[in-house]
């Protein structure tokens, strides 16, 4: 491959990239409606792809509408109805499909965990950490991106991700460490921060793994076509998935200091 076309997806990669960073940050400044609506959107999407992907065809329209529709009704509920909720999307978006039902309905559930957990996490913990969040995951792929196209070496999975290798994936959790060492100087995080920021880099890459394989599977190079240079929103978004799971867990078992931001 010439050194032109080794990169020659950096540019529309870039340029998107920069304008959903601009909406997300904004969203998750702004917080209340508005992240609410733009989590809600994205869960949405990302149901309808992962259908699409699955075989659901222009049923997979039905798996937007339907992750909509329970992340908005989710906003009313609580507990255990909320969970259900989620469960009866994700079995839905599972009917759509034509293909594996069994790994629609669980990743499926996964997004919808996700997008929901986060909402809750922005209300309750406020923005900084979903900042935090974001640039641990923003670290991730940058650090792996280049390290994996600098460097090279032996791949981390080939038989699932060809083009992810031991390189890029340890420069993930070195950027994203760095990204936790940030955040400590300017909050009540202790030291700990630094180790779960690379444990959550390494669920993002998982996350990235995961849905890697469900292309592969499906024999789709894209989720979908929705953003240039990236794919879909599931393209971009699947580290995310797998890192707001693991901080979400986290949260459970370690205390999370309140920023209102």
């Amino acid at each position: 491959m010439s050194a032109s076309g080794k990169w020659a997806d950096l540019r529309p990669r870039l340029i998107s990239g920069l304008l959903l960073a601009l909406v997300g940050v904004a969203a998750v400044r702004l917080g209340g409606v508005w992240f609410t609506g733009l989590a809600t959107i994205a869960a949405g999407l990302m149901l309808w792809e992962l259908a699409t992907m699955e075989g659901a065809g222009l049923r997979a329209y039905g798996a937007f509408a339907l992750g909509a529709a329970v992340m908005i009704a989710a906003r009313f509920t609580g507990g255990g109805i909320e969970i259900l909720l989620l469960v009866v999307a994700a079995l839905g978006t599972a009917a759509l499909a034509r293909q594996s039902r069994e790994v629609t309905l669980v990743y499926g559930l996964a997004v919808l965990l996700a997008a929901d957990g986060l909402i809750d996490f922005r209300q309750d913990y406020g923005g900084t950490w979903l900042f935090w969040l974001i640039f641990v995951v923003i670290a991730t792929d940058i650090g792996g991106y280049f390290a994996g196209r600098l460097i090279g070496g032996p791949k981390f999975w080939p038989r699932v991700s060809p083009k992810k290798t031991w390189a890029g994936t340890i420069a993930g959790w070195i950027g994203a460490a760095l990204i936790g060492a940030l955040f400590i100087s300017f909050t009540t995080a202790g030291y700990d921060l630094i180790w779960i920021s690379a444990a959550v880099a390494f669920a993002s890459q998982m996350g990235d793994i995961a849905e890697s394989a469900i292309k592969r599977r499906a024999g789709v190079k894209d989720s979908s076509q929705l953003i240039p240079g990236h794919g879909g929103l599931l393209d971009r978004f699947d580290g995310l998935l797998g890192a707001a799971l693991m901080m979400l867990l986290v949260s459970f078992f370690v205390h999370v200091p309140v920023v209102r931001i």
